[in-house]
């Protein structure tokens, strides 16, 4: 006999919760339904003793690792094939529990399975696992099993993974080459101040010769990183720990999030992406299903730059009061357009989801245009950078060297 917490749905909608015994989950579940609830979460309750050991062999529920994205896309075409070749839910996940290389997603699927074959919905099973499946996965399940396309709705889901991957990741890989040369820079850098000029100091007191002005700065710079380093080291780590507490702040994210957008080079970039996951994210919403008003709070989590989720609140206030949401998109001067434009026909013809998923394939073709683009852009520019880096030190040095060996 064990004890499990649960949250469920009366007969008027209103979420109860609370703890019975009960002798396993199917118990628990049946035990609810004999009280007229709808289960949404059933969880057994583990004691101090053992209970991590417990939670982590019964399936539960915290395991350290993360599930990849890719595991992810390739559980929701199995799955999707599996519904459409008529295989029971309960027994697709099992199926799919026990082939998944993924020790976390492997628990997840089991614990989903269970709460489904209790008698939950597949929608609020994978509700209870977060950190998996987020809000706008959950949605389009949601709306899948209400309108029995469940298997057309989980290959949409796993085509939106896959082309969100793909643009994470072209833009991650354009910046691995600027991110490895600027280290190089500055790391040549602190070499040349910390260990070749400090010997080159003392060959200039030695002589006593006049240094010019760029010659003093370049030594007093070198003084100060070889004999305050810790003031360097410590002001870093003091910056970067502000930096990063005052980013978690609302208003520091806002900024930030502005600023970038706004930065050349990356400004472009982050603005086509944000476009791409909006227009792929929002119309597979509605391709779903999913009403206008769910789409857009759906779609509005799924975007990391809070200008944008900004947008979309007052998108969806604007849609509360009965207005159309095209009118806020094409006053924006956060979004291009082309989207306001498009959205508007959108509405028009009653086709936004087939509009809005042409348009995160131009936009998804535009990023690829532009990172392609970023390494002949910022290259030339790192190399002006480090060359004139270089050539300080050279004229610093030679100079009076050049000096010295004229005097003798």
């Amino acid at each position: 006999m064990g004890q499990f917490s649960y949250s469920a749905r009366d007969k008027t909608g209103a979420i109860k919760k609370g703890t019975l015994f009960a002798a396993d989950r199917p118990a628990a579940t049946a035990s609810l339904a004999g009280k007229e609830l709808t289960p949404i979460l059933v969880k057994e309750i583990f004691g101090e003793k053992g209970g991590g050991l417990k939670a982590l062999l019964s399936g539960g529920i915290e395991i350290g690792s993360k599930v990849k994205l890719q595991d992810k896309v390739i559980f929701s075409r199995q799955f999707a094939t599996m519904i459409n070749a008529g295989v029971p839910i309960v027994q697709s996940l099992n199926i799919l529990q026990e082939q998944s290389e993924s020790k976390k997603l492997k628990a997840t699927v089991a614990d989903v399975a269970k709460q489904v074959e209790g008698g939950g919905t597949l929608a609020s099973a994978l509700a209870s696992h977060p950190e998996v499946f987020n809000a706008i996965y959950v949605n389009m399940v949601k709306a899948g099993e209400t309108g029995g396309i469940l298997d057309q709705v989980l290959d949409r889901l796993a085509t939106q993974q896959e082309k969100d991957a793909e643009v994470v990741s072209k833009v991650r890989s354009a910046m691995i080459y600027p991110a490895v040369i600027t280290t190089a820079t500055v790391s040549a850098f602190f070499f040349l101040m910390t260990v070749i000029v400090p010997k080159l100091s003392s060959i200039f007191e030695d002589a006593g010769a006049a240094l010019p002005w760029y010659t003093k700065a370049m030594l007093a710079i070198s003084g100060f990183l070889v004999h305050d380093w810790f003031i360097v080291i410590g002001g870093a780590v003091a910056a970067v720990i502000a930096f990063g507490r005052w980013h978690k702040t609302p208003g520091g994210k806002r900024t930030i999030d502005r600023l970038m957008l706004k930065a050349p080079i990356i400004g472009p970039i982050l603005v086509k992406v944000n476009i791409a996951r909006f227009s792929r994210t929002f119309g597979s919403l509605m391709a779903s299903g999913i009403s206008v008003l769910d789409a857009i709070n759906a779609t509005k989590s799924a975007l990391g730059n809070s200008v944008y989720q900004d947008e979309l609140a007052e998108v969806a206030q604007k849609v509360k009061n009965g207005r159309p949401m095209s009118e806020h998109i094409r006053a924006s001067k956060n979004f291009p357009a082309i989207v306001g434009q498009m959205l508007s026909v959108g509405e028009e013809t009653g086709q936004i989801d087939s509009i809005l998923l042409k348009l995160a394939e131009f936009y998804e073709k535009e990023v690829d245009t532009v990172v392609e683009g970023i390494t002949s852009i910022i290259e030339p520019i790192l190399i002006i950078v480090l060359g004139g880096m270089v050539g300080f030190i050279v004229i610093s040095v030679f100079g009076p060297i050049s000096s010295i060996g004229n005097s003798v």
